[in-house]
């Protein structure tokens, strides 16, 4: 299956998009590029500008000032079914009352798509997202992971340059996510020259699946880049504890190095004096000793089957630690000690208001 669309080509730029909804900003001055061909994930708490991003794209809403561009074309002022883009929404939007393979050519007979040809794409469509089978059971005959499957299937049968992703799996239990992910992956790899906006709150499916990740954050962009990027070197604190779980401390760096409280830290290249946040991975600190030892004591422990969550006090603050599963943890109050390399701790500009 080759991109057709409305022959834009592949590949979406934001030129510095707003969106003001009765003079409240819900999108600020947004600039991004996805290139053809890349899964972009926009990924971000309620209320980010995520999906309003993403509907930007899809036309449903105007931009107050500023151009989207698809396929280096400019679509600010086309309608939706002009621009050749696929989308699927959380809730599949399937016609209830229409057959699988009825809904899967609902977008196909819109663009008045020859009738002959219909079959043959809708086929296509199903087979690709594993659904040939089921073309003509109605959707309350099919679970709920086999319906997100049609929704995708509808949203390929058009040959989109341009597929859109808001939340598609957010429905699905854990078991029905994880195998969704799976597919969502191989399609990619069978549609390489599609381009792909993901919409997600849920980092593992941002780090499963894009190429890129674009961090959102009260209408704003935060951060893009890579997930590793994103993940062993963040920009900020709201990046590190958005994109995996992060251990962020005040330290003070001067002259003589990194000061957690009065206990120094060991931290791996060029420092910058003042205020500053260590950020440390949870799975990157050690129980025992090591370098940058941090005594404290046990406030919380959860079993997570191949690991043991620890939470410990440490000189006023609480580190997180993910540990491989022990035969004998430590009980609630124990005194322990953690420890984390040099190389695998970050400094982070402080925040506003950091003391």
């Amino acid at each position: 299956m080759s991109g057709s669309g409305s022959g834009s080509g592949s590949g979406i730029r934001f030129d510095s998009v707003t969106v003001a909804y009765d003079g409240n900003v819900v999108l600020d001055a947004l600039d991004l590029t996805v290139a053809p061909g890349e899964v972009m994930a926009l990924l971000g708490p309620s209320g980010s500008g995520k999906t309003t991003a993403l509907r930007a794209v899809a036309g449903f809403v105007r931009p107050a000032s500023g151009r989207v561009f698809l396929g280096g074309r400019d679509v600010t002022d086309l309608p939706p079914y002009r621009r050749g883009v696929g989308m699927v929404v959380q809730q599949y939007a399937l016609f209830p009352h229409l057959r699988v393979e009825e809904n899967v050519a609902f977008g196909l007979r819109a663009q008045k798509v020859p009738r002959a040809e219909i079959r043959g794409r809708v086929a296509e469509a199903l087979e690709m997202t594993g659904m040939g089978a089921y073309g003509r059971r109605y959707p309350r005959e099919l679970s709920g992971g086999q319906q997100q499957r049609v929704a995708i299937a509808r949203a390929l049968a058009i040959r989109p340059d341009v597929l859109l992703l808001d939340e598609p799996l957010s429905a699905l239990d854990a078991r029905l996510r994880s195998g969704m992910l799976a597919e969502l992956a191989r399609l990619h790899r069978e549609l390489p020259e599609v381009s792909i906006l993901y919409v997600t709150h849920d980092q593992v499916e941002a780090l499963t699946l894009a190429d890129r990740i674009a961090v959102m954050d009260r209408a704003r962009l935060r951060a893009c880049g890579t997930p590793k990027e994103l993940y062993r070197a963040p920009a900020d604190e709201f990046t590190a504890s958005f994109v995996g779980n992060a251990n962020l401390l005040p330290v003070t760096v001067g002259e003589d190095g990194v000061l957690f409280g009065e206990r120094r830290i060991k931290v791996a290249g060029e420092v910058p004096l003042g205020a500053a946040t260590l950020c440390v991975r949870p799975h990157l600190i050690g129980l025992g000793d090591g370098p940058n030892q941090l005594p404290g004591a046990v406030r919380e422990i959860q079993w997570r089957g191949a690991t043991h969550r620890l939470f410990v006090d440490v000189d006023g603050g609480r580190l997180m630690a993910d540990v491989r599963e022990l035969r004998d943890p430590p009980v609630l109050g124990d005194a322990v000690t953690l420890h984390f390399a040099p190389e695998d701790a970050v400094l982070l500009p402080a925040e506003v208001g950091h003391e």
